[in-house]
């Protein structure tokens, strides 16, 4: 009995495994894997033709950043076989970011900070540079973290100050020298790769590292404090108003640097989606247009986990002063009906205000930006 069992097993086992090989065989790997596929077809003409066609370039930031994590986001959502494919590019920050759509061949988008082209044409290095971008839409505010000793309180204590603002190419030290400059602060830059800044500041060899970037921005998060260190306040003050917004940072951002339940006030600047301005005629044109309907039509799903808490921030029709959008992108959110809200509600605020009449334009549209700071803020929350 127990020979007639082991032969009867003996036989099931020989008949799944000659099941389970045909069933694989019955699989062909150039059916599932474009990659495959174009591999079996090396050297075809055709092959590369549709490789090159309907491939998008992104060009994002540094490694941990949040624009690396923006770009892997797209990237995951959009990918669709041979219809588009997102292809993110490690970047050096914006500033390289702006030089790289301008000049680098296959760059098709890039994320850039607002301030970098103001900077750049304010410092003499460009004119009228935002007549050769476009941009598909504003992102989210990226907050300014200032990581240091528990001395330092504010900005205005690092007068005189070593203080590191990340590398040259990225766009944090345009920040802070803006932000520095306008307030009147003189302190001692040095431009420091922030892996590195981080441990000098603990050896004592600086007083603070700036980081502008969207919270939670890894390198802050992840920074090994032994109580020394926090995060300094950035109060927003009238100087800086015309270009920033005011935005908090809690103890849930970073538990690592601000006690549970306190919050440090800060700054930010919006980041966007930019584009250069290619005639519409063109292949490039072509291919911009079939991002966008991809991103615009599967955006809701990048504001869910597993992707960036920041996309939360973002209103795809969110309008960017001094900004072109892109005319395609433009005509998606008409041909939808996606009208920029925020704005029509701040102004049916602004009506039912009686001191709404004394503000002058500057100073409403100040407000008007720090509205959008807090509907972000509170859309974001509701959505947690």
């Amino acid at each position: 009995m127990r020979n007639f069992l082991k032969m009867a097993l003996a036989t099931i086992v020989t008949i799944c495994a000659f099941a389970a090989r045909a069933e694989q065989t019955e699989y062909d790997p150039a059916k599932v894997s474009d990659s495959l596929k174009a591999i079996f077809q090396f050297g075809s003409t055709s092959t590369k033709q549709a490789l090159n066609a309907n491939t998008v370039t992104l060009i994002t930031g540094t490694i941990g950043g949040t624009y690396v994590q923006f770009g892997a986001d797209l990237a995951s959502v959009l990918d669709d076989g041979n219809k588009i494919r997102v292809l993110p590019i490690v970047g050096r920050g914006s500033v390289q970011s702006v030089a790289d759509i301008l000049f680098l061949q296959g760059v098709d988008l890039g994320i850039v900070r607002v301030d970098t082209l103001d900077y750049l044409e304010r410092k003499g290095f460009a004119k009228d540079i935002k007549k050769q971008f476009t941009y598909v839409t504003k992102l989210y505010n990226e907050e300014v973290q200032v990581i240091a000793p528990r001395s330092i309180a504010t900005l205005k204590d690092l007068e005189g100050k070593k203080v590191s603002v990340d590398l040259p190419n990225g766009s944090t030290f345009v920040t802070a020298l803006t932000v520095f400059e306008r307030l009147g602060i003189k302190a001692n830059f040095l431009y420091i790769e922030q892996r590195i800044a981080m441990e000098k500041l603990k050896a004592g060899e600086l007083d603070a590292v700036i980081v502008t970037g969207g919270k939670p921005y890894k390198s802050v998060s992840t920074f090994a404090n032994d109580g020394r260190f926090h995060l300094a306040g950035v109060d927003y003050a009238k100087p800086l108003q015309g270009d920033y917004l005011p935005a908090t940072l809690t103890s849930k951002d970073y538990p690592n640097l601000i006690k549970e339940g306190e919050t440090v006030d800060t700054i930010a600047v919006p980041a966007v989606l930019a584009a250069y301005n290619w005639a519409p005629n063109t292949d490039r044109y072509r291919k911009i247009a079939l991002f966008v309907d991809a991103f615009f039509t599967k955006f809701p799903e990048l504001q869910n986990p597993p992707f960036h808490p920041k996309w939360k921030e973002v209103s795809l029709a969110a309008p960017l002063a001094g900004w072109n959008r892109l005319p395609v992108a433009q005509q998606w959110l008409d041909k939808h009906g996606i009208e920029p809200v925020t704005r029509q509600r701040f102004e049916a605020f602004l009506k039912q205000s009686p001191t709404a009449a004394n503000v002058s334009d500057k100073d409403k549209e100040a407000l008007f930006r720090q509205f959008q700071a807090w509907d972000a803020e509170k859309a974001r929350a509701e959505k947690k």
